[in-house]
């Protein structure tokens, strides 16, 4: 008998997020960076953020984090300053014991993979259990060296809208899109929000829009700081993904496991 080959790592992505909807809530995309608030604590705060969500976003610090608000900028700097880089982040995910049920992504800016190599990336990546890809600050048009370089080991390179991006180009992001489709829920920076439980009427018809002409599930990020908030997304979206204010309760120091589990309620 024929054994079915093991599904590419992008596909645990989709099926992660698909696998929650099918409960009847939104998935949970958790965000931190990797090394913050302190390098030793990056296994157990991973550990914390895999255990509740249903996948987990890592951000490689970078100097210049155009697309990040405050929050993640202040976190960013922190770990490089301590040291925490592309090659370290790898290293101690291939160091795990075991390796966690959620899926990883990494989300980082390009410059840090040119500098790694988009050769050794890949293989180096899929060795340390990592399943894809966010890279905010690289256009679809120019995406094709890291895109093929990626497929060679079955890594999702997730693709980004906004509600600013015309019809046209939205259904060609939507048909090349792998893992899940990033929908931002706003123009601007990560963690911005007018209040902890506003979400506009036209950003849920956004999010449908998007949901109609995507092949793979749909996540809305940016500014999504409550429950409240979470219970909106529901039915428009396939998950969200908290970021700005896991990021804070990290830094604060609070329980993070609590935390999630309080957006996981809501839904």
């Amino acid at each position: 008998m024929t054994q079915a080959p093991n599904p590419a790592p992008r596909e645990r992505i989709s099926a992660a997020i698909r696998a929650a909807a099918a409960k009847g809530r939104p998935a949970l995309v958790g965000y931190l960076t990797a090394g913050f608030p302190t390098r030793r604590q990056f296994k157990d705060h991973l550990a914390a953020v895999a255990e509740v969500c249903d996948v987990v976003e890592i951000g490689v610090p970078f100097s210049d984090p155009m697309a990040d608000g405050a929050t993640v900028q202040r976190a960013s700097f922190a770990a490089l300053a301590d040291g925490v880089t592309l090659p370290w982040i790898l290293e101690e995910l291939k160091s795990l014991t075991a390796r966690h049920r959620a899926p990883i992504l990494l989300m980082s800016y390009l410059n840090p993979l040119l500098s790694f190599g988009l050769n050794a990336l890949p293989r180096d990546a899929a060795a340390a259990g990592v399943a894809g890809f966010i890279v905010p600050d690289l256009p679809f048009e120019e995406s094709d060296d890291l895109k093929r370089a990626l497929d060679a080991q079955g890594l999702a390179l997730v693709q980004m809208v906004t509600p600013v991006t015309p019809p046209e180009r939205l259904a060609m992001l939507c048909r090349d899109a792998q893992g899940f489709v990033y929908a931002v829920t706003m123009t601007g920076t990560t963690g911005m929000h007018k209040s902890a439980t506003d979400v506009p009427r036209e950003v849920l018809e956004y999010m449908d829009r998007v949901k109609d002409c995507s092949n793979v599930p749909v996540c809305a990020g940016f500014g999504i700081r409550s429950p409240a908030q979470v219970a909106r997304f529901a039915g428009h979206v396939d998950g969200v993904v908290i970021g700005s204010a896991l990021v804070e309760v990290l830094e604060r120091g609070e329980d993070v496991r609590a935390f999630l589990r309080s957006f996981r309620e809501a839904a």
